[in-house]
């Protein structure tokens, strides 16, 4: 065999959705196994055909119901079947019912909800709930802010600045490749959220690999801690985020590969230029109608959906939110209200907590969210009916409205944009006044 047969097969492999689900099962996910009236008519109750194929893109999980197994099919003996083997069967699936789960982050856009599956091993079920949720929205609104508002304004943008390169370049990979999730069964979804968007390669492994590497890259030498603890962290946070992925059976082993040596790679390039990228950001007369010409470009032109998914959608945020960041903070250093200390005085040395500081570290952070919560409420209440009027779409249907790409585009860069420019600028400002800088 040649040596391009033998990297075919093992991308094939890499790529097996049952390496996934082997994955799946040796954590503890497993499906609930059916009886009595829940296995009476699982058509009728909305699930799919245990005896069918999935969609290869994975589609909507519904509860679904299990083939013959130990003499049990959907709890009830077969014909023929042991009396004892299917009692004990019948044990097993009310021992696996109590341990049901319905699937995580529920997609309001398309109504799809994860399949309810059932848990095993419930340490490992929250900390993979939580590594994936180290590359979703909410753990960005509020991690990038609590760098930039209470650690250090410099390295928060300059890690926002990677983080937007690595997730742009990661999700126009995805509609340029245009693989499919992994074909479910024999994977369990447990989440939907991302379902519709293509799956190679993964961004939150991309997310999950950029962060902390950009962070030990950016605070080493800037600050004092050993360089050892810096690397666990870093090793240990992409790790939690890749293995989560293929735990919630959204990617293949292959896109988690794939995802992190991508990130690896655009590191590689740009990170050199981050430093130029701020200063110009901050320094330069017009950077302002330059980065929101340049952002609102790569989210119009850079790539085109065969049929909508939330990667559209996703791009214009993080796009609207890296412009939205980079304006505030030209403002803001135009304004003098954010100075960087001087080089002269690096490295810095980790401050020792005390009650004042821990206390306005967390008032920081409740009235900086609850100001950005609001600002994206407000935001969305008032950008979708503006731009379905003014791109004569009917907003009856919010939902369907929103898929449509003049309004998609639109509510999200100026919504996102808002608030990135209060991170930078707006909070800041709140914050001088109140005396909390």
């Amino acid at each position: 065999m040649s040596l391009s047969q033998r990297l075919a097969a093992l991308l094939v492999c890499l790529r097996d959705p049952q390496k996934v689900a082997s994955f799946q099962r040796l954590c503890g996910v497993e499906e609930p196994r059916l009886h009595g009236a829940d296995a009476a008519a699982p058509e009728e109750r909305g699930g799919r055909n245990p005896d069918r194929s999935a969609d290869p893109e994975g589609g909507g999980g519904k509860l679904r119901g299990c083939g013959a197994r130990n003499g049990v099919r959907n709890g009830l003996p077969e014909a023929g079947g042991d009396t004892a083997t299917a009692k004990a069967g019948e044990r097993e699936s009310e021992a696996t019912l109590q341990n049901r789960v319905q699937g995580l982050r529920r997609n309001s856009l398309t109504g799809e909800e994860g399949e309810v599956f059932g848990v095993r091993n419930w340490p490992l079920f929250y900390l993979f709930s939580f590594g994936t949720e180290l590359g979703n929205e909410l753990f960005y609104i509020t991690f990038f802010p609590f760098w930039i508002w209470n650690l250090d304004a410099l390295v928060g943008r300059r890690l926002v600045i990677m983080w937007v390169l690595v997730m742009y370049l990661g999700q126009c990979a995805k509609d340029v490749i245009r693989w499919p999730r992994p074909a479910s069964p024999p994977v369990v979804k447990l989440e939907v959220f991302y379902n519709s968007e293509y799956s190679m390669p993964s961004t939150h492994a991309m997310s999950g690999t950029a962060i902390p590497l950009t962070l030990v890259l950016l605070t080493y030498g800037r600050w004092q801690y050993p360089l050892m603890y810096g690397l666990v962290i870093a090793t240990c946070w992409c790790s939690l985020v890749c293995l989560s992925r293929i735990y919630l059976g959204m990617h293949s082993v292959l896109d988690i590969i794939a995802g992190f040596l991508y990130a690896i790679f655009i590191l590689a390039v740009f990170y050199p230029y981050v430093e130029l990228i701020d200063n110009f950001n901050q320094i330069y007369k017009y950077s302002p109608l330059i980065i929101i010409s340049l952002h609102l470009a790569l989210g119009i032109f850079s790539f085109t959906l065969d049929t909508w998914s939330t990667s559209r959608g996703d791009t214009a945020e993080i796009l609207g939110s890296g412009a939205g960041i980079a304006c505030g903070s030209h403002v803001a250093y135009q304004l003098g209200l954010v100075s960087d200390p001087p080089l002269d005085m690096l490295p810095l040395t980790i401050p020792s907590i005390t009650v004042t500081r821990f206390g306005k570290v967390i008032l920081r952070i409740l009235i900086g969210m609850v100001f950005l919560l609001l600002m994206r409420i407000v935001m969305k209440k008032i950008t979708i009916p503006l731009a379905c009027k003014m791109f004569g779409i009917k907003s009856d249907d919010i939902r369907k409205a929103r898929q449509y790409m003049e309004i998609e585009l639109t509510y999200r860069y100026i919504t996102y944009g808002m608030v990135g420019l209060s991170i930078t600028f707006l909070v800041p400002c709140l914050f001088y006044f109140i005396g909390l800088s």
